[in-house]
Formats: structure tokens, C-alpha cells, sequence
């Protein structure tokens, strides 16, 4: 172990700056091996003559962080930090710079949560979790409260990272796949539906054998938007302008889903009696038997919030249509 320790182990001693610095990054001899294709010689070298390069890469590596140069970026072989584990690479995490700018847009620049979404490539669900954790931080600052700065400083630099545009005029670089499609409850089911070779059976048609209020996935996805982008793109329209109606259309949306809310919110403060005391909160809300639907099941009935376990896997159901509407 010490013989490791003082030999290759070294290079782990003092950590490179601006990489992973894992196990599966450097060689036996313990230079990196990224460092090293770089000043490999073309023609295929001897045994003396590997040990030389492996040399030669390393010091080469030390000149360049002598003088300032970049380190040569990661490959997928570098980011696997368990070397008999070659399926799993380590995912990059939100850079601390590209998570200052999302609070920005949001808290400054009133940007929508969708539109810092499309721009920066990072998920919705994400951009609300980084506004709300960089808004407890800023909480905590001002409450005097200590953070642990250091420790992720310290994880941070274990991980690959997106890092945050230099400058307005530079792309963003995506984080990750913003458009997945989310899985829907009504297409969980076992469905079988009869269907006659004439008729035109496409996505919607679909989706409604599903559910009637269930829309198709090009509608359903986080930012159909680009769908469209992508379209008018290709009919050589000025990307500027399509972005410039499309934002004021999202505003003039989430406008309206904001108006929806609260009015939905008001009303169901309007038929609901609150009774607090020192610790709790309690609503009561006046209910019918009838709202629960005929089989049961409706929205609006009580206990919906619990859900009904599905009936198609269940023993003695009937799983094959009776009749053709």
C-alpha cells in the first residue's frame, strides 16, 4: 500500500485543478493518460521506449500547469470513478456560475421557469430546485447562518461539470435532454383496442383510446415551442423573430395558468373553514356522496389524493374487448 502510496498514489497527493482525477484517468506509472496521447510519438513504441513517453507525457503536463494552459478535457474513459465498474460515468452537475445565472434570470430579469429552461438546456423541475435552494442560501446569509462552503467546494471538484456561458453572444452548452416525455397515469394500463384497417390511426387517436382529455406526445412534452422552432426553421424563417413570438406567447400562457391558479385557489378558499391553533392548521370543506362518480373513482371524490390500484392485472378480468364501437 505504501509502496503505492509514495509511487503512483502520489499524483492524488496534491489533486489536478479542472479535473475528476480519477482512478481510471491516469496509467500504472501514475501520469494522466489524456496528458500523454497528446505527445505520443505516431509509430509504435518499445518497451524502453513506453516508459520515455509515459515520461514524457508527464512532464509535459507539468509544464502546461506551470504555464498556465488548459488540461486536456475529459473523455468518457476518464469519468468512470470505479475502475471494474466500466458502464457507469460520472453525469456533470450544475457548475456554481451556471447556477448564480439561473437565479439571476429569475429574480432579476423575470425570466419564466420554461424559458430559462430552453435557453440554458437544463430541466424544469432542476431550474425550480436551483431558484429554490440559491433562495434558502440567500436566506441563510442573511440570517448570519454558516454555510458549508468548503465541503462543496470540495465535492464540486470531484465531478464533471457544465459550466456557465463566458458571455450573451456564446450558446449555452445543454445540461441534459429537456424534451423527455413524462409517463402519463392513463397509459400505464394494459389496453387492447380494436381498430379497422381503414381507418387513419395516428398519435392522437392514441391518446385518446387512453383517455379523452389526454393529449398526444408532441403536445404533452416540457417545450413543444421547439417543435415548432424546429419546423420554421427548416422553412428558413429568422430564428431571432421566432424566438422574439414565442416568448411573448409563453408570457401571454403562463399568464394565463397563473390567473387560473389563483382563481382556483380563491374559490377553494371561499367553500373551505379553516381552525387553527398554536401548531396545526385544519380545513373542513363541505362534500357530497355523489362526487365520488359512478364507479367511484372521480377527482373530485374523497380520497382521490390516495388513488385506486389498477384493475388489469387483476385475477378473473376480462381483458380482451366484448364489442367494436
Amino acid at each position: 500500500m505504501f509502496r503505492w502510496l509514495n509511487g503512483p498514489g502520489a499524483a492524488f497527493q496534491d489533486p489536478l485543478p479542472g479535473s475528476t482525477n480519477y482512478l481510471n484517468a491516469y496509467d500504472p506509472q501514475g501520469h494522466l493518460m489524456r496528458a500523454r496521447t497528446v505527445t505520443a510519438p505516431t509509430e509504435t513504441p518499445t518497451s524502453d521506449e513506453t516508459g520515455e513517453s509515459i515520461n514524457q507525457g508527464g512532464n509535459q503536463l507539468e509544464q502546461n500547469i506551470a504555464s498556465g494552459k488548459p488540461i486536456p478535457k475529459e473523455t468518457a474513459d476518464d469519468l468512470m470513478p470505479f475502475p471494474m465498474n466500466r458502464m457507469f460515468r460520472s453525469q456533470p452537475v450544475l457548475s456554481e456560475e451556471l447556477r448564480d445565472e439561473i437565479y439571476k434570470k429569475i429574480s432579476q430579469e423575470a425570466w419564466s421557469v420554461r424559458r430559462v429552461s430552453a435557453f440554458y438546456g437544463v430541466a424544469m423541475q432542476r431550474v425550480g430546485a436551483v431558484f429554490r435552494l440559491k433562495t434558502i442560501e440567500n436566506q441563510w446569509l442573511q440570517e448570519g447562518r454558516k454555510l458549508a462552503t468548503p465541503y462543496a467546494r470540495a465535492v464540486n471538484a470531484m465531478l464533471p461539470k457544465t459550466p456557465a456561458p463566458p458571455n450573451s453572444k456564446v450558446r449555452p452548452i445543454g445540461h441534459e435532454p429537456i424534451n423527455d416525455l413524462p409517463v402519463h397515469s392513463a397509459t400505464t394500463t394494459q389496453l387492447f383496442h380494436p381498430v379497422p384497417e381503414s381507418m387513419h390511426f395516428n398519435r392522437v387517436s392514441a391518446a385518446k383510446v387512453f383517455a379523452r382529455d389526454l393529449l398526444p406526445a408532441e403536445d404533452r412534452i416540457p417545450h413543444p415551442e421547439m417543435v415548432e422552432l424546429a419546423k420554421l426553421e427548416q422553412e428558413n424563417r429568422g430564428r431571432e423573430d421566432l424566438l422574439e413570438a414565442r416568448r411573448v406567447e409563453l408570457e401571454k400562457e403562463e399568464a394565463a395558468i397563473i390567473d387560473t391558479k389563483r382563481q382556483r385557489q380563491a374559490a377553494q378558499e371561499a367553500t373551505s373553514r379553516k381552525v387553527e391553533n398554536p401548531r396545526w392548521q385544519f380545513r373542513f370543506e363541505n362534500i357530497k356522496v355523489e362526487s365520488v362518480g359512478r364507479d367511484g373513482r372521480a377527482r373530485s371524490g374523497v380520497g382521490a389524493r390516495y388513488g385506486v390500484p389498477p384493475q388489469d392485472r387483476k385475477k378473473g378480468q376480462i381483458k380482451i374487448p366484448t364489442r367494436v364501437e
